[in-house]
């Protein structure tokens, strides 16, 4: 029988870390859940406490002799550094160690390369991919080609690691404008739908909680689900009814992670803005995440990096059927929070009636008379305003009810 199965590229995790060795320990059992989303395998994790990454090496000589019996004796096909290099660490690395050297920058931009489905996904990717290379040319280049293919390898431009700063600045300028292009036309559907009047709900949260599971459970999408990082990485925006009437667009976003590279976060700004213009934000939480306190401080932390600030929003803790302790569910910084199981369904019909209330406190209140040769008006009000009153008299139809302010009733 012949084995056609393709074996898996083995790694060995290194970490450097100062002061909080529990939120280093953290991080290293984050990267192995990145290492397998991008289809390798963590077989062993090294951490080093130093005040400093070693500028020419990221870890100690002693430890790199460490790490290089361990390569031997685990068949490591190469190791995966918790920070972004410099070029030169990575050379030296390299050269110590005779096998692939890879930071977490390089293996999140590999993991969006696989799983960026449309064509502005694709093309910011790409661009986030060459930022990074032309920035480590003296480095990247011979770490990575010890071994053909594998992490590290994907996306566009793959084979061109050889390529000078010149040509790949040149490629930049050319993305940059399709990427303009794309963030134009973004723009022209984002005014068309402030201009409908129609409140926007923009789902953010850490990678992994839960985000297009309840896009999914409330709306028609039928956006990938998977117990996996980034699996999803292409906005996608729906019409969800609430339970009073009241229509809402949903928009999922890219779930943020420790140390997401600066790179992907100004080639991902047009759809990471979607954010900035929603009227609410709904954080969704991993409440079974040991680490959900850190997580929920990276995601406050990201939106301030896109000047998403002063939004209400609603925190929900997902997975509450996975938690024994709920004590230390909180979030002071929300407006509101709920516990939901949103892939079970519980508490997704709370949820929609907190979007509600939330919602109506950014709108206004109207008492008037609407003629009944203004039926379009009145049609409007129906459709995106909440009626308390409605009742017809000679003069028209008088209506009490809750408007955006946008709708200009």
């Amino acid at each position: 029988m012949i084995d056609t199965s393709t074996q898996k590229e083995r790694y060995i995790l290194v970490s450097v870390y100062g002061e909080d060795e529990d939120r280093a320990e953290s991080l290293v059992n984050e990267l192995a859940f990145l290492t397998e989303t991008a289809g390798g395998e963590a077989v062993c994790k090294v951490m080093q406490h130093l005040e400093h990454p070693n500028p020419a090496t990221y870890i100690g000589k002693g430890k790199a002799e460490e790490i290089s019996l361990l390569i031997d004796e685990l068949n490591a096909d190469g190791i995966i550094c918790d920070d972004e290099l410099t070029a030169i660490q990575i050379r030296n690395l390299s050269d110590i160690l005779k096998v692939k050297v890879i930071d977490r920058t390089i293996l999140i931009l590999d993991i969006f390369a696989a799983h960026a489905l449309t064509a502005e996904g694709k093309l910011q990717v790409e661009m986030a991919q060459l930022e990074y290379r032309a920035s480590h040319l003296a480095g990247i280049g011979k770490a990575l080609s010890r071994l053909g293919g594998g992490i590290g390898t994907r996306g566009p431009g793959e084979t061109k690691l050889e390529t000078d700063k010149r040509a790949i600045r040149k490629r930049l300028s050319s993305l940059k404008a399709e990427i303009k292009k794309l963030k134009e036309s973004r723009n022209t559907g984002r005014q068309k739908r402030m201009q409908s009047g129609i409140p926007v709900a923009a789902i953010v949260g850490y990678t992994n909680a839960g985000k297009s599971t309840f896009l999914n459970r409330v709306t028609a999408a039928d956006v990938k689900e998977a117990d996996m990082l980034f699996a999803t990485l292409d906005p996608t925006t729906r019409l969800c009814s609430l339970p009073d009437g009241m229509e809402v667009l949903l928009t999922d976003t890219v779930g943020f992670i420790s140390k997401l590279p600066h790179n992907l976060i100004d080639a991902f700004r047009s759809t990471l803005e979607e954010a900035k213009y929603a009227d609410i934000l709904i954080h969704v939480v991993d409440a079974s995440d040991p680490d959900l306190d850190m997580h929920m401080d990276v995601v406050y932390k990201t939106l301030r990096e896109l000047d998403v600030t002063g939004k209400p929003v609603i925190t929900v803790f997902n997975k509450m059927d996975l938690v024994s302790d709920e004590d230390g569910l909180r979030d002071t910084r929300a407006d509101m929070t709920v516990r939901t199981s949103l892939k079970n369904g519980e508490g997704n019909e709370e949820l929609l009636r907190k979007i509600s209330e939330l919602i109506l406190k950014g709108q206004k209140h109207i008492d008037t008379v609407i003629p009944y040769n203004e039926g379009d008006r009145l049609s409007l009000v129906r459709r995106r305003g909440r009626i308390i009153l409605e009742e017809y008299t000679p003069e028209g139809v008088h209506i009490e009810a809750y408007v955006p302010e946008t709708l200009g009733i």
